[in-house]
């Protein structure tokens, strides 16, 4: 039972697409809870540190295949 859940885990690996997709759905998580709470997001853009206002904050759509936040 151990061998096949390790080759599972390998298989999720070597594909790397629901890793992507979890982590995407991640942000996007704490993207859509800074906008809603009111919060800046930090930023790097052009190698400057910036906060971005709650009101310019886009949240990306959800990852394929996920659910909406509930």
């Amino acid at each position: 039972m151990a061998d096949e859940h390790r080759k599972d885990i390998e298989k999720i690996f070597e594909e790397g697409t629901p890793i992507d997709n979890a982590l995407k759905a991640a942000v996007r998580m704490a993207v859509l809870r800074h906008k809603q709470l009111g919060f800046p997001l930090v930023d790097v853009r052009d190698g400057k540190v910036v906060l971005i206002p709650p009101d310019e904050i886009v949240v990306p759509p959800p990852p394929p295949g996920s659910e909406p936040p509930g």
